[in-house]
């Protein structure tokens, strides 16, 4: 490793480039050190047992704080996974990487948790919060990498006040694009210089970009966003480019100044529809690695009720047989809503080792759902569509017991959704009514209605539930599917798997007898990647 500060001689120079990733860019003038990251072969070094990835988004939202839940750096399986996502960081008001004024009622650097076995913080780092524990853990999981997550669906466009509301401010969109469609150069420029501050100050290996969604089609992402996306939507793509060609050649700098290699990731969408506004975009070089949002692509945002992340199309899919898709010539009659296609989008650009799949941890679901086998592929349309619900009907989201992690809209009502963590999902299966259920509102003696059975589609790779009384439909992932999703990724040389996000996994309380958060799928992928092969490092790879 090159000592920081020190220039590199021609010879080092020469060594580090042998560790380069296969198509990854090359900052002019910077002697980058790829061999702290990278093995000989341009792979990742992330421990002898870990030759995939696993990556975790970690919320900063679930502090126990509420009265719900906590999900603390403590509960994270830092022996199962390589990367851990940290969401989410916002763009400010100034273009600047933050997350929010100093102070103890900030999550990420300030919060503490009195008396809670694991969370006692590192007295060596000057600040607190979910920070201080993913360093004072990392110092005991050295392999595992740390990244700022930045954006999301609800900060991509602003940022929540330290009072809770959102700042309309214009995020990613104005400080990469200015209102005439041009190159925001110098947002750009005070967006990466605070993002390379912000990894040193607070010890992250690298930044992530979710970005969503900087695409020429309109009214894509948060209907929050519309009023400043979409007038900037021709000019979106170019300024996307720009932020990411920037970002990298400002982490590069720095990393050959520090002795370390930065990483630099985006999430991005897998959806044709979404990919159709961006296919002029070149970030791909740009990145260490993709991850793909391989999940979302059914909900309650139209009426058509399907899987929210199956790995395969088996020529059913409602949404799109109605869009006409599979007699058109442009897609080839090919289904483009599932991982497969996704992966085989992105692997057209880059390296199969350069590209994770996303697994999402949380269900998508409907009410009231009409036709369809067991209601996949059957229609839900709600009487009333709130704005910003898409070009076609509205769905009728589950709500109520199947909608337990459920977001509020601007009236700050429930957002009908059908979304829910796997543990949750797992005792409704299981016609369980865990003691949880109280931290979301619900009376202690709250009843099931009607059965939730367990289906499974083996040309999908997807479970659901079905409740025939309630005509309920919740889409979820678990062991089978899981599994499966990881021998995809093992027998194609992926690099691995993204998980939307940790808190949602589940495991067995035995005493209790009930579901409840743990780590059973991501111990899956784990014993299923440890024995596996070196992923893919070159584009040529079959």
């Amino acid at each position: 490793m090159l000592l920081a500060g020190l220039p590199a001689t021609a010879s080092q120079a020469a060594g580090q480039e042998s560790c380069r990733p296969d198509g990854l860019y090359q900052t002019p003038g910077a002697d980058v050190p790829y061999c702290s990251v990278y093995d000989s072969a341009g792979r990742e070094k992330m421990g002898a047992d870990h030759p995939r990835r696993v990556i975790g988004y970690f919320t900063g939202w679930r502090t126990g704080k509420d009265g719900k839940p906590a999900y603390l750096a403590s509960d994270i399986p830092w022996d199962k996974i390589t990367h851990i996502n940290y969401a989410f960081a916002h763009v400010d008001g100034g273009n600047r990487l933050s997350v929010g004024s100093d102070g103890e009622k900030n999550a990420a650097t300030g919060m503490t948790w009195p008396g809670v076995a694991g969370a006692e913080m590192d007295p060596d780092l000057p600040y607190k919060g979910h920070f201080n524990l993913l360093n004072k853990f990392k110092k005991q999981h050295p392999d595992v990498k740390t990244m700022i997550s930045v954006g999301g669906w609800a900060e991509t466009g602003g940022y929540f006040a330290d009072d809770g509301s959102r700042v309309d401010s214009g995020g990613f969109y104005s400080m990469a694009t200015n209102a005439d469609g041009s190159v925001n150069r110098a947002g750009i420029d005070t967006f990466a210089d605070s993002a390379v501050d912000f990894v040193r100050k607070y010890g992250f290996n690298g930044v992530d970009i979710d970005y969503e969604y900087p695409t020429t089609m309109k009214d894509a992402g948060n209907p929050l966003d519309w009023s400043f996306a979409n007038g900037r939507r021709a000019g979106l793509v170019k300024g996307y480019a720009a932020l990411m060609k920037t970002l990298r050649e400002k982490l590069d700098r720095a990393g050959a100044a520090d002795g370390r290699h930065y990483l630099l990731s985006v999430a991005a969408p897998s959806s044709g529809y979404l990919l159709r506004g961006m296919e002029t975009f070149q970030v791909q070089k740009y990145l260490d690695y993709v991850n793909i949002m391989s999940y979302d692509l059914h909900g309650a945002w139209n009426e058509y009720v399907g899987p929210n992340a199956s790995l395969f199309d088996d020529g059913k899919d409602a949404e799109l047989a109605a869009a006409g898709v599979y007699g058109s010539a442009q897609y080839g009659g090919i289904g483009y809503l599932n991982t497969d296609w996704a992966y085989h989008y992105f692997r057209g650009s880059m390296p199969a080792g350069r590209i994770n799949i996303g697994l999402p941890y949380y269900t998508r679901g409907h009410k009231n759902v009409q036709g369809g086998t067991d209601g996949l592929w059957g229609k839900a349309a709600a009487s009333a569509c709130p704005a910003g619900s898409g070009l076609t009907k509205c769905g009728d989201g589950a709500v109520g017991i199947d909608n337990l992690w459920h977001d509020l809209d601007t009236n700050g009502k429930e957002s009908p959704a059908g979304s829910n963590p796997m543990w949750h999902a797992k005792n409704l299966e299981k016609g369980i009514v865990g003691d949880y259920v109280t931290d979301y509102g619900f009376p202690a003696d709250t009843k099931l209605t009607g059965t939730y059975a367990r289906k499974y589609d083996a040309t999908l790779v997807a479970p659901w539930l079905w409740n025939a009384e309630k005509k309920v439909f919740l889409s979820t992932e678990d062991e089978q599917s899981v599994g499966a999703k990881a021998d995809y990724v093992a027998d194609r040389g992926i690099g691995g798997a993204m998980i939307w996000e940790l808190a949602g996994d589940y495991g067995w309380n035995a005493a209790k007898g009930q579901y409840e958060m743990g780590d059973t799928l991501t111990s899956l992928m784990y014993d299923t990647f440890k024995s596996a092969a070196p992923y893919g490092a070159k584009k040529s790879n079959a």
